[in-house]
C-alpha cells in the first residue's frame, strides 16, 4: 500500500512552527498598516499549528505535480501529517472538521456543482 503523503522532514517541528508564526506576525502586521481593527480579522486568521498543516500539505500537492487533491486524498494527506506529526493532531482535525467554515483560507475541499 502506498501512501499519498511523503514527509520530507525538511525541518523540525520547531523551525516550521517558527518559520509559520513569523509569517503569522507579517500578516498581522500587513493588515495593521492597512487599517483595519485586529478585533475584526484576529479569529479568522488560521493558527500557527495550521499554517505549519497548510505548509505541509502545500509541498504534498507541489510534489503530485499541483494537482489539488480529491476530498478523499485530502484526508488522507492531513491524517499523514498528524501521524508523523503527532504535535499538529489537533491542528489536523480542525482542518477537517466542519466543512461550512466562514474561514475564507480553509483548506476544506469543496466539489464544485454540489
Amino acid at each position: 500500500m502506498t501512501s499519498d503523503y511523503v514527509p520530507r522532514r525538511r525541518a523540525s517541528l520547531e523551525l516550521l512552527r517558527a518559520e509559520a508564526s513569523d509569517e503569522l506576525a507579517a500578516l498581522i502586521a500587513e493588515r495593521l498598516r492597512e487599517g483595519e481593527d485586529p478585533w475584526d480579522f484576529m479569529e479568522d486568521l488560521p493558527s500557527v499549528d495550521e499554517l505549519v498543516v497548510f505548509l505541509l500539505r502545500a509541498e504534498n500537492i507541489a510534489a503530485n505535480g499541483g494537482v489539488r487533491p480529491t476530498a478523499a486524498r485530502h484526508y488522507r494527506v492531513l491524517r499523514q501529517i498528524a501521524l508523523d506529526y503527532p504535535p499538529l493532531t489537533r491542528a489536523v482535525w480542525r482542518l477537517l472538521g466542519d466543512a461550512n467554515t466562514h474561514r475564507r483560507w480553509d483548506a476544506v475541499v469543496r466539489v464544485d456543482g454540489v
